[in-house]
């Protein structure tokens, strides 16, 4: 994806993935990037000013076990990115946001090409997003300190830090599916 150095259309839509209460169960581990939400908090507040669209997207767990399913505190959006009532909820079941939803309907619907993604888990959801947007020709970007994740223990059993993760995660996506930004920078494109 090419990066834009005459800023974003006005028609970009911030996507917010997954910032939901449930992830700051122990069940999920050590996260990385504790300031993800207050970088995603000044980027909505951004594109709020701005009148550029917002989607929110919410992972609706169907594995009884999880804090993110619904019913459950943990499934509620967290504070610092509550939806307005004009802004959309897309609901989703898988790491996707596109499958099993409305979103890419929704973004065609409206004119929208361009996407700035956020949000939990960086190489799950929003990696898994990213990379069907940048398929489906959305140009793509991804928020490097708008996003985090947690340690995971590999096949053979070896934990690889977060904050590798993270990094990993986000070379996998830039340049191929999505730019990768920071915060600062995707407002100076506003």
């Amino acid at each position: 994806m090419k990066k834009q150095s005459c800023g974003l259309p006005q028609k970009s839509a911030l996507v917010i993935i997954d910032v939901q209460k449930g992830f700051d169960a122990p069940v999920w581990g050590r996260r990385n990037n504790p300031q993800a939400e207050d970088n995603i908090a000044k980027l909505l507040k951004a594109w709020r000013k701005t009148k550029r669209p917002v989607i929110h997207v919410q992972h609706m767990s169907r594995n009884p076990q999880s804090p993110l399913r619904p019913g459950q505190n943990g499934n509620e959006l967290k504070n610092e990115v509550r939806p307005l009532s004009t802004e959309p909820v897309v609901q989703k079941c898988v790491n996707s946001s596109f499958i099993g939803t409305d979103l890419e309907a929704r973004l065609r619907r409206d004119g929208i090409k361009t996407l700035v993604m956020t949000g939990i888990n960086t190489n799950h959801c929003v990696s898994t997003t990213a990379r069907m947007a940048g398929n489906l020709g959305f140009e793509s970007y991804v928020v490097a300190d708008g996003t985090a994740t947690f340690d995971r223990k590999g096949h053979d059993g070896r934990l690889h830090k977060a904050e590798d993760m993270h990094a990993i995660g986000l070379a996998e996506l830039h340049g191929e599916f999505a730019t990768v930004l920071e915060t600062q920078d995707v407002l100076k494109l506003l």
